[in-house]
């Protein structure tokens, strides 16, 4: 038996044949998801119903807790129909884990009670917490909170201050930080997402203004402290999981464009031509090259995971070496995918700019997911420096 099918048996649930059957609907909503800059209530309840945002959530929270290699399948798998979705469910789910850091009654008050919730966050530059009796006052504003539209809870990650406004350090002398948990309804909005791709994760940015947050409503984002769950996938980092998730957006982006692309090649012949382009010897090569690439990336990438899994199965922990190889596989993945849509694109010629065709929303959107962190060349440059036993920052490993 594979350790897919064991990871299946212990859910009960086969949650990739349930991304497979979203996603005709998901497809079919592509231009609305658009147009609107949101998931519509209708796809939202599908979703829901469907178990898409518990898919890293504890068990105990009434979540899938899946293994990374049935997680990758799902999110690859919504991508392929539609990348804004994937990524707001890739986003919930490594929020998600979070609830394995709270106290377990706050924890099901929030997630294991509410079959919708939903957990959102992004990073805010200028903000702050204040120690006080009980929590915190939280000030200021965050952005980029993919699927924030529809979360019921808001994480806003703050530096902790005390009252006189000195800096919070922990034993070792290191600035603490911490995410505080609001109700969704007590922010203000700001609408910021006018963008050129991913436009339905409405990644928009809300404020709050010395705002109460009690201490069990927040949690640390370091992953080896204050855990409360005990399985495997609670030993690896959000972190790895996000890299995971945002790479299985961009690989299955890449899949639906090459797709598409043999489709038109093996038909169209472009203006002046006398026969289809997949005739042309220079598209052939670089269609074998782009293939190859991209399942090259995706292998090593599923075989990575795999590996330091059946690691953290056997009772290890989730090691520095173990974190540079899935921050440079899942990298290495993301630009391959870029690399195979700029083929198709390009080789696609005229057709691939109207929006009516498959190639154009799924071009927008990798060069989208290139420019977020999970994309940044330089990780390449943290990766090299490690293997060369320099002093890489380790901030996003």
């Amino acid at each position: 038996m594979t350790l897919d099918s064991l990871e299946r048996a212990d859910t009960g649930i086969d949650y990739v044949a349930r991304a497979e059957a979203l996603a005709p609907k998901i497809e079919a909503l592509a231009d609305d998801i658009e147009r609107f800059r949101r998931l519509p209530p209708a796809l939202l309840a599908d979703l829901h119903a469907a178990g898409m945002f518990r898919l890293l959530l504890p068990r105990s929270q009434k979540g899938a807790e899946l293994d990374p290699q049935t997680y990758f399948r799902v999110i690859e798998t919504i991508a392929k129909a539609d990348a804004s979705v994937a990524w707001c469910l890739g986003q919930a789910a490594g929020c998600a884990m979070h609830a394995a850091y709270l106290d377990p009654p706050v924890a099901w008050k929030m997630f294991g009670s509410d079959p919708q919730a939903v957990l959102a966050w992004g990073p805010g530059p200028k903000v702050k917490a204040v120690a006080v009796e009980g929590g915190y006052r939280v000030t200021g504003t965050w952005s980029f909170a993919s699927g924030c539209r529809h979360a019921t809870w808001l994480g806003a990650h703050c530096p902790v201050y005390e009252a006189d406004g000195t800096r919070r350090r922990d034993p070792d002398g290191q600035p603490i930080e911490r995410t505080m948990l609001v109700p969704a309804g007590e922010v203000a909005w700001t609408d910021i997402w006018n963008v050129i791709g991913l436009r339905g994760t409405a990644s928009d940015a809300f404020s709050l203004d010395d705002h109460f947050v009690r201490h069990d409503h927040s949690v640390t984002r370091d992953f080896e402290r204050e855990c409360r769950e005990d399985g495997p996938l609670f030993r690896l980092s959000a972190m790895a999981m996000y890299e995971l998730a945002f790479s299985g957006v961009a690989l299955g982006i890449a899949r639906a464009v090459l797709d598409a692309f043999i489709d038109m090649a093996r038909n169209k012949v472009p203006r002046g031509m006398r026969s289809p382009i997949r005739d042309n010897a220079v598209v052939q090569s670089n269609m074998a090259q782009a293939e190859v690439r991209v399942r090259a990336a995706r292998l090593y990438l599923l075989h990575a995971y795999d590996e330091i899994w059946q690691a953290l199965r056997a009772g290890g922990r989730f090691t520095i070496d173990q974190r540079i190889t899935v921050r440079m596989a899942s990298t290495h993945a993301i630009h391959q995918a870029r690399d195979a849509v700029d083929f198709a694109y390009n080789a696609a010629g005229a057709s691939a700019i109207f929006d009516s065709h498959p190639m154009e929303r799924r071009f927008r959107d990798i060069h989208t997911v290139t420019q977020q962190l999970q994309g940044r060349l330089s990780h390449f440059e943290t990766v090299g420096a490690y293997i060369l036993g320099g002093d890489p920052d380790l901030t996003f490993v």
